[in-house]
């Protein structure tokens, strides 16, 4: 399979596909693309075709348009249609899709994960509630997971159980998402919160509309905040298991949305105190410091010390 690099140094239509997916990383995703800019260069730019697809097909659903749901539908489909033309054939003349395919290509990237992420942006046109854990679990993995898969494909990977771990990391992600974003989802008529752990608890859809803080409420908050917790560790070892030169990346971003759980216990676990993050400056502190450490190991490797 021909190297990116060499498709960015023979083809001018490939190169301002590649740029335009650069841009719409560093626009959309300042701490992603400084992590990304310090990758070897062949997966660099693959891991900003990766990011440019996940970004388009998130922004098909989420950015606010006059289409109606149907329409909305109709425009996925194409677009996955066009997916399967281009693994296919390898080429596109889609914007996002014409570097996606090469990075796809060149890292062994299955048609089943790009597919997975269309069909999760969709279920939020149809769902606004989930019934059970084990319903939200196949939305967490379509949204988040198949992106941590996708990423493993492009950072490398020494044994196919890291492929495992990366789907524990990427649900946990997406349930930090969840439980940061409850108020703002509230607002546009979303509980993605497990109905059947809602009624476990004594929480009503009400005390989630009204910002009603309940003990309830606040147990229920916590026994979620422990499952996120868990399934990071859950995921840890299969950090180890990516190339050194990459395996900052991961976990700077595992630290960095970790970093919410403890922003969310500090609030006493009230999810209407306000949206939690962590700051610019503290993300960019964690970046450094395991880029840091990732190249002090490979040193340690090249060289044989003991730290």
């Amino acid at each position: 399979m021909q190297k990116i690099t060499a498709h960015l140094r023979h083809n001018a239509d490939v190169r301002i596909a590649f740029e335009n997916a650069r841009r719409m990383t560093k626009h959309y995703s300042k701490s992603f693309y400084f992590s990304a800019s310090v990758l070897p260069r062949e997966c660099r730019w693959a891991t900003y075709a990766v990011y440019g697809f996940c970004r388009y097909a998130d922004n098909l659903v989420d950015n606010p348009r006059t289409r109606s749901i149907d329409e909305i539908k109709h425009e996925v489909d194409m677009f996955a249609h066009e997916l399967r033309i281009a693994y296919r054939t390898g080429e596109s003349e889609h914007p996002i899709i014409r570097s996606f395919v090469i990075a796809a290509h060149a890292y062994h990237i299955p048609i089943e994960y790009p597919l997975d992420l269309l069909r999760g942006v969709v279920m939020d046109l149809e769902y606004n509630r989930y019934a059970t854990y084990d319903e939200l679990y196949v939305f967490c993995y379509r949204v988040a997971a198949v992106v941590g898969l996708m990423m493993t494909c492009v950072l490398g990977y020494s044994d196919p159980s890291a492929l495992e771990y990366a789907e524990k990391m990427g649900v946990a992600m997406q349930l930090t998402n969840i439980l940061r974003d409850i108020e703002e989802d509230a607002e546009r008529g979303r509980i993605y919160l497990p109905m059947d752990e809602l009624e476990r608890f004594g929480v009503s859809e009400d005390d989630v509309f009204m910002r009603r803080m309940t003990p309830e409420f606040r147990a229920l908050m916590q026994f979620q905040s422990t499952r996120a917790e868990q399934l990071y560790r859950e995921a840890e070892p299969g950090i180890l298991m990516l190339p050194a030169e990459t395996r900052f990346a991961i976990y700077s971003a595992s630290k960095i949305y970790r970093g919410i759980l403890p922003k969310i216990q500090a609030n006493d676990f009230n999810p209407f105190c306000g949206r939690v993050y962590v700051p610019t400056g503290k993300k960019f502190s964690i970046l450094l410091r395991e880029l840091a450490r990732t190249r002090l190991h490979i040193l340690q490797s090249r060289f044989n010390i003991v730290s």
